[in-house]
């Protein structure tokens, strides 16, 4: 589990909730849904993406938190933009003319661009899924990344929330 992974699992209100109610004791599905305030169908959604993560472990009656993965990814540095490379070469290397060329593999670069791109949202607004997918395709227009995908990475990098088809910008 890397920083980058925790901080996107716990981008999502309804994962939180459910973390959170593991870690005060939610040992089940049912504990977790009525501490959390959630129907069953959210806290086993939320709890395969915390499985997924590595933020939870066990089996439904056995549920906790697996505070190793914790430390190793507490110890763990977050990995640089390929050796300090400027974040503006990244930008001029992956945008042309306003448009998404192609979305970077290394994770550090990745990181710069969705940076980026993700200050096309308003702080403090929240878009239902329709109007994120409008501003992202402007973005991918004429480029190999398709909107969805970087909708999901956006979620999945801590820059986006979201919650029942509703997104907003995290962070300043």
């Amino acid at each position: 589990m890397t920083v980058r992974t925790l901080a996107g699992a716990l981008a999502d209100d309804v994962r939180r909730r459910v973390f959170a109610a593991v870690v005060l004791g939610g040992v089940d599905t049912a504990a977790v849904a009525a501490r959390a305030g959630l129907s069953t169908r959210q806290v086993v959604t939320a709890l395969r993406r915390l499985a997924e993560a590595g933020m939870v472990t066990g089996a439904d009656g056995d549920l906790r938190v697996d505070a190793d993965r914790f430390r190793e990814a507490a110890r763990t540095p977050a990995a640089p933009c390929a050796a300090g490379e400027p974040a503006d070469r990244v930008l001029r290397t992956f945008l042309r003319d306003g448009a998404l060329v192609a979305l970077p593999a290394q994770g550090g670069r990745r990181r710069v661009l969705l940076t980026h791109l993700v200050e096309s949202f308003e702080p403090g607004l929240r878009y239902p899924e329709r109007v994120v997918d409008e501003m992202l395709r402007g973005w991918c227009e004429g480029g190999t990344a398709d909107h969805v995908t970087l909708r999901r990475s956006l979620v999945d990098e801590g820059l986006l929330a979201r919650e029942q088809g509703i997104y907003w910008r995290t962070g300043p």
